[in-house]
């Protein structure tokens, strides 16, 4: 469906000129399949926003930890509802989720920043995706203006 012409023309514009070529079961595939990607593209982006929204609480809570004295007493979480009593040894010391189960002893300070590091990758790819699923969308609305068009060609007129 893409064109691979070159130029300052949008990809917007020939995606259109190429829609109207089609037929309409084509243009009505198309148009599907291009809200799903939306779709899909939504779902990722309500993904990335809850990631980010759990690093965010993870950087306040290594914050708050650095502050505790030790031997401070207090509940660890070993999973999202069970807590277990335990007892700060060493607040500069923590382990860090590198992903499928691993886990690093890193010091506060680079866990905060590793915390910081994924924070900031995960906000470049969420306004990278804002902006494919904008494009994306536009599509998808010209593509139902399109098939609307077609639609009323094709009706018999009384």
């Amino acid at each position: 469906m893409a064109s691979s012409k070159g130029g300052a023309t949008s990809p917007a514009v020939l995606r259109a000129s190429e829609m109207e070529k089609m037929s309409v079961e084509q243009l009505k595939a198309f148009k599907e399949q291009t809200d799903l990607e939306v779709n899909l593209l939504q779902d990722s982006l309500n993904n990335i926003k809850t990631a980010t929204g759990r690093l965010e609480i993870t950087a306040t809570s290594l914050h708050d930890l650095s502050l505790r004295p030790q031997g401070k007493k207090m509940l660890v979480p070993l999973t999202a509802s069970l807590y277990v009593p335990g007892t700060l040894d060493d607040a500069d010391k923590v382990l860090v989720d590198i992903g499928t189960g691993y886990f690093v002893e890193k010091t506060m300070n680079e866990g905060k920043d590793y915390c910081e590091r994924k924070i900031n990758l995960l906000k470049s790819n969420f306004d990278q995706l804002i902006e494919l699923a904008t494009k994306k969308k536009t599509v998808a609305d010209e593509a139902g203006a399109i098939l609307q068009a077609k639609l009323r060609q094709l009706a018999p007129t009384t």
